[in-house]
């Protein structure tokens, strides 16, 4: 899979995404939910801490995708949704931290949302990876 970065301005660079990719060679395309702080059973996990929930939705992404046979690497497109955006971008340095050492910066659209489908949860992401 070849992926050719589209920036008509370098702004979103410095966030940490790209204005759009081309992507071309793809096979394989895997949509996955939203991913939230929840453990294994579904239980939510850490109340009121925006930094640990973004740390588990995280976690439970790159599961999903190992369990795809994906990685962080194959992420072409992300949605994110958070309660607080001024909280979840002042942890936005763990997307990068993630993202970085793949050297992918995936378009993404974060929203602000008055809650998410359980209330204790605080921050979800989904994403479309392609192989």
């Amino acid at each position: 899979m070849k992926r050719t970065a589209v920036n008509p301005w370098d702004w979103s660079i410095k966030l940490g995404y790209n204005q759009a990719e081309v992507i071309e060679g793809a096979t394989r395309q895997v949509i996955c939910a939203g991913q939230t702080a929840v453990d294994g059973t579904g239980a939510p996990q850490h109340p009121d801490d925006m930094r640990a929930q973004i740390s588990l939705a995280l976690d439970n992404l790159e599961a999903v995708l190992k369990e795809a046979g994906m990685d962080l690497s194959n992420v072409i497109k992300l949605g994110v949704y958070a309660t607080d955006v001024d909280e979840a971008l002042k942890n936005f340095d763990l997307m990068g931290m993630r993202f970085g050492p793949h050297q992918v910066a995936p378009p993404m659209t974060l929203l602000g949302v008055t809650r998410l489908a359980i209330p204790s949860l605080l921050f979800e992401i989904e994403a479309i990876a392609a192989a």
